[in-house]
């Protein structure tokens, strides 16, 4: 193991009213009511003038790009409508999500109507879809939601949210953003990784306890007796000082929020659709720093979708594809207007980071903090023959109120199949964890 006990902590780094009467101006006070002031003597001049252009803007859009001027007004009409004519993966997308509550399986594929005629036609995996649905509703969770996506095409495998609590909830479950809790350390450890300081053997010397949430001592180690970790260890269980110096004190803050950006936060993963921006807020001090890259901050916010999308592109050698709900769309009479194509929408990271991320992620499940829900009393593996890359977060949140438990994974490691993210948010009494739903749709795939 590589020796890393001499790391260093680096300090870093009224509109007012054109409107207002002046006082004490008796002139303005008395002015007579019936006498226009000048600004509104030059709307009664503007107002004939702008209308005359409104009027006359469609013949004016017809001489000048060759188009029917009438087709941009019809599309003003129907904002929410979209042509079936030239889809893209977004337009299909935003489709495929408004159509999918009433989705229903039919000739053993999930399908659904469209408003204004046609059919999508869903690539959910019907096991994996039931078994999850079947898990949520048992347990009577207040709040579950989870996507699973093909890593190599993008197609979407299964949707299921759950609320016991809040009937409703479910149908943007899947688009808004929820603390990301510890996910985010994959994104802390991809930024030190890319820098060749450290490697998933590397040694982190630090104090404090494994799940500490006092970030300000975390890199003032003391001259002996200090704990240390390698990073796999660490991943697996975890183990937030070790992150937090990881961000701080390795990548640093700018490395941080640039590898934030390419995974997808303060940006739309896809524009036009119900899937709201993940966001990743600058923080202002080392501290700050150290808490986002253990997990601890509050304000960085993720969807269940980007947290599927997220995993799926680690799976895919770190390159991430547009997520994909429609596997086809049809028009009303039945032509396939629309067919899926996988579509790369960015690089993210290297091959060799990935493959090094992969190592890290797989303790999780074989001595990390999901280890129990994937081995039976006896300490055998539920999925022997099924290498699992992983990774959990837990933490208190207020939208909607409650412990968020995370599980986000992909299977197998050497071919992934299938990438996941589930999140249970339990109140009072706890139901499950999020770590159980990932495994009952792992082996409900794989099985």
């Amino acid at each position: 193991m590589q020796d890393f006990k001499h790391l260093t902590s680096k300090k870093r780094f009224s509109a007012s009213s054109f409107f207002t009467p002046r006082k004490n101006d008796s002139r303005n006070a008395f002015k007579r009511l019936d006498e226009p002031p000048p600004r509104k003597k030059r709307l009664r001049f503007l107002l004939p003038v702008i209308a005359a252009l409104l009027v006359a803007y469609p013949v004016l859009s017809l001489l000048l790009s060759g188009r029917p001027a009438v087709s941009s007004v019809r599309e003003e009409a129907h904002p929410g409508r979209l042509s079936l004519k030239d889809l893209d993966t977004f337009g299909a997308f935003r489709l495929a999500a408004g159509a999918f509550p009433t989705a229903r399986a039919e000739g053993g594929r999930l399908v659904a109507p469209l408003a204004g005629g046609g059919t999508v036609v869903y690539a959910i995996n019907e096991e994996v879809q039931q078994r999850v649905k079947d898990v949520l509703t048992q347990f009577q969770v207040p709040y579950g939601v989870f996507v699973a996506m093909e890593p190599r095409s993008g197609r979407i495998l299964a949707m299921v949210a759950h609320s016991s609590v809040l009937p409703g909830w479910e149908q943007q479950a899947f688009y808004g953003i929820y603390p990301m809790a510890s996910l985010f350390k994959i994104i802390t450890a991809t930024a030190a990784l890319e820098q060749g300081k450290v490697s998933p053997d590397t040694v982190i010397p630090f104090r404090g306890g494994l799940y500490s949430e006092s970030s300000r001592h975390w890199s003032d180690l003391p001259k002996r007796g200090a704990q240390e970790m390698d990073l796999t260890t660490a991943m697996g269980k975890s183990v937030n000082p070790v992150f937090g110096r990881l961000a701080c004190d390795v990548a640093g803050r700018d490395s941080v929020l640039r590898c934030a950006e390419r995974f997808g936060f303060n940006h739309a993963l896809l524009p036009g659709t119900p899937v709201l921006p993940s966001k990743a807020e600058h923080p202002a001090t080392d501290d700050d720093l150290r808490l986002m890259g253990a997990g601890l901050g509050r304000e960085v916010k993720i969807s269940p979708l980007h947290a599927a999308v997220l995993m799926a592109t680690v799976a895919n050698g770190g390159t991430m594809l547009v997520p994909s709900l429609a596997d086809e769309i049809r028009d009303p009479s039945g032509k396939v207007a629309y067919t899926h194509q996988p579509r790369p929408l960015r690089t993210v990271t290297t091959a060799d980071v990935s493959a090094q991320l992969t190592r890290m992620l797989s303790s999780t499940v074989t001595t990390g903090t999901s280890r129990r829900a994937f081995h039976d009393q006896r300490g055998r593996p539920k999925l022997a023959d099924i290498s699992i890359a992983a990774k959990t977060g837990s933490i208190n949140g207020t939208d909607p109120e409650g412990h968020y438990s995370w599980f986000a994974a992909y299977a197998p490691t050497d071919n992934p199949q299938i990438a996941l993210a589930a999140l249970v948010i339990n109140q009072d009494k706890w139901k499950i964890k999020a770590s159980y739903v990932g495994e009952q749709a792992l082996e409900a795939f794989f099985k």
